[in-house]
């Protein structure tokens, strides 16, 4: 079996986050292709669900940030949702792209031979049954990255504390889970310590930090513990780059992943 996961201190992946975001409209298909002619390692990215049960990738529950429409996306149909200019916002030579579904951006990557993805679940269990419709649709999820050959090229990425722990209870360590540091920042009743089966954690800002990222006792403890300590989006310069160094991440998820790969290659951590 191939291994993907190649990241070290020493050869920090670099995750575009929704995409090549900063010069292109974010989680929409040509932020990810921008991505993946850069280079990167990863793409992180968010999914929904309309109203007649399609996946669609999209950070928000509502459109009207990244889209020239109005409303709750979980109200509308893929087709009404695949009639908003989803690009227009970030420039004119952005004009008609669309909100992309999920099959649309997995036929886009399938055949990349070494490509990650931080596949985040933005629909959350509303009540403890296994019928919850956040349930089915994060089963639904995971079958469709199985069906691709992704399942061991994937971390699956919620701040729900319930979701994670289905994930877990029902599929074991089949699918790496990526959650969050500090625990407050995670949402809903946990009943297992997180940092206990996932493979990551994106390390927030603690009290005392200067950049928007944890202290480095706490990413060192985070090793310590297990999961592999990464660093969020915060990270745009030399400077944030330098400080997760010596903090010790192992993957940066950034917006403009071109410039952190550049500066990673010059410093010598990034193969």
């Amino acid at each position: 079996m191939k291994n993907y996961w190649t990241q070290s201190k020493k050869n920090i992946f670099v995750a575009a986050h929704r995409g090549c975001s900063t010069k292109y409209p974010e989680n929409t298909m040509p932020a990810f292709k921008a991505a993946l002619d850069a280079g990167v390692d990863q793409i992180e990215f968010d999914l929904h669900v309309t109203l007649d049960n399609e996946i669609v990738i999209m950070h928000d529950s509502d459109v009207s940030r990244t889209t020239n429409g109005k409303g709750k996306l979980s109200e509308m149909t893929l087709a009404q949702i695949k009639e908003l200019d989803a690009g227009s916002y970030k420039g004119e030579e952005f004009v008609g792209t669309r909100v992309p579904t999920f099959i649309e951006f997995m036929d886009l990557v399938k055949d990349h031979p070494t490509l990650t993805l931080d596949v985040e679940i933005k629909e959350y269990p509303q009540s403890a049954s296994e019928d919850d419709p956040a349930y089915l649709f994060c089963d639904r999820v995971l079958k469709i990255l199985d069906d691709y050959g992704y399942t061991d090229r994937v971390v699956i990425n919620s701040f729900s504390n319930p979701l994670n722990e289905y994930i877990y209870k029902k599929y074991g360590k089949k699918y790496r889970q990526h959650v969050y540091y500090p625990l407050p920042v995670m949402v809903g009743p946990r009943t297992i310590n997180p940092y206990e089966y996932a493979y990551c954690a994106c390390m927030f800002a603690d009290f005392y930090s200067k950049y928007d990222t944890a202290l480095k006792m706490a990413y060192d403890k985070m090793a310590e513990i297990g999961p592999q300590p990464w660093a969020g989006a915060f990270v745009k310069n030399a400077d944030h780059v330098d400080a997760v160094i010596e903090r010790g991440a192992m993957l940066i998820t950034c917006n403009d992943p071109v410039e952190i790969l550049r500066i990673l290659r010059e410093k010598g951590y990034h193969s």
